[in-house]
């Protein structure tokens, strides 16, 4: 009997706790949190959902191909040799599970105008430099790619200097560069369409998408997609958007060649974080950032995931945070 007395004297204590003007506050704050949560995945279905039914309207009226554009003449040669060229500039680092998938991926895209791939690794004993050669070896000369050795870097992140690297080795006629992460695994259609919205809009500085993780079944796989679901919904506006993911970011090639708004020097001086650098630059600027509807990149989480490796992953994501405020307060 006074084990059940001790039991509801703490069912008692912890009732009369949860009752206090803090207790009550904390919950309120709690349910707010969760209402935006909600609001803000409820729109990023409606946008989702908007897209998926214009392709199947555009299947129903004939255009099989309106997962890859709006009218089914933009496919025709008349059209398809007046696209401009784009580079593509992946910065690789190491060689992962879905790697040679995920590059596979990339250099199979159905965009029917000038396209080149390069591929830049710090040196030529990164496991993903052999790797890379391999597959560049099975397509041969049915695409333009190429990989480049950027050496080490001395004034930012490595992957920011490979970026830059790439940059310096596109065509020179390329009017727009894309830079992809090893983990993007894309649509045969999303180069067309990223540059699509470029040519609609001269406007945009950059165009970016988001990743759709697939979890593995490891702890640390679920802790990453908990993580990345509430970010998901700043990109899912199918317009403008404050957010800019590193994995994907189209930009114009002449930004570079110019340097216009610092984004050069910007990057090459104390660069940690492409895509909080570039963000504030375009913040700093009054920019564009959009992120189009298809935009969205599955993205299948490593299988050897650790908890340990997921709690880097955060503190990384911290410091480009804290890089990206202090450049803020400095511009």
């Amino acid at each position: 009997m006074s084990a059940l007395d001790s039991i509801d004297s703490l069912l008692f204590s912890l009732a009369r706790a949860f009752c206090t003007p803090l207790a009550v506050f904390i919950q309120i704050q709690g349910c707010m949190i969760c209402l935006i949560l909600a609001l803000g995945w409820a729109c990023a279905a409606y946008v989702r959902n908007r897209e998926i039914k214009r392709m199947k309207d555009g299947m129903r009226c004939g255009n099989s191909f309106s997962f890859l554009c709006h009218d089914i003449s933009e496919l025709e040669h008349s059209n398809q040799i007046k696209l401009p060229r784009v580079t593509v500039v992946m910065p690789l680092k190491g060689f992962g599970e879905h790697n040679l998938l995920n590059w596979r991926s990339q250099v199979t895209s159905l965009y029917g105008g000038p396209l080149e791939f390069l591929f830049v690794v710090e040196s030529k004993e990164d496991p993903a430099y052999h790797s890379v050669l391999r597959l560049l070896q099975e397509f041969k000369d049915d695409v333009d790619a190429k990989v480049v050795v950027a050496g080490l870097s001395t004034t930012c992140s490595q992957k920011i200097h490979n970026q830059l690297v790439g940059v310096e080795n596109m065509h020179k006629d390329s009017k727009y560069v894309l830079f992809l992460d090893d983990d993007v695994r894309l649509h045969p259609g999303t180069i067309g369409a990223l540059t699509t919205e470029m040519e609609k809009n001269p406007e945009i500085f950059i165009q970016t998408g988001y990743p759709l993780d697939l979890p593995s079944g490891s702890l640390g796989s679920y802790c990453i997609y908990e993580y990345h679901m509430p970010c998901s919904m700043g990109f899912a506006t199918g317009g403008k958007t404050f957010f800019l993911w590193g994995g994907c970011m189209m930009m114009h090639a002449d930004d570079f060649r110019l340097d216009r708004y610092g984004v050069v020097s910007g990057l090459r001086d104390g660069g940690y974080s492409d895509d909080m650098t570039l963000a504030a630059l375009a913040g700093a600027h009054n920019r564009l950032i959009t992120s189009p509807p298809v935009a969205v990149f599955p993205h299948p989480l490593a299988s050897d995931l650790s908890f340990g490796s997921t709690i880097l992953h955060g503190i990384d994501t911290c410091c480009s945070s804290t890089a990206n405020l202090w450049q803020r307060i400095f511009t």
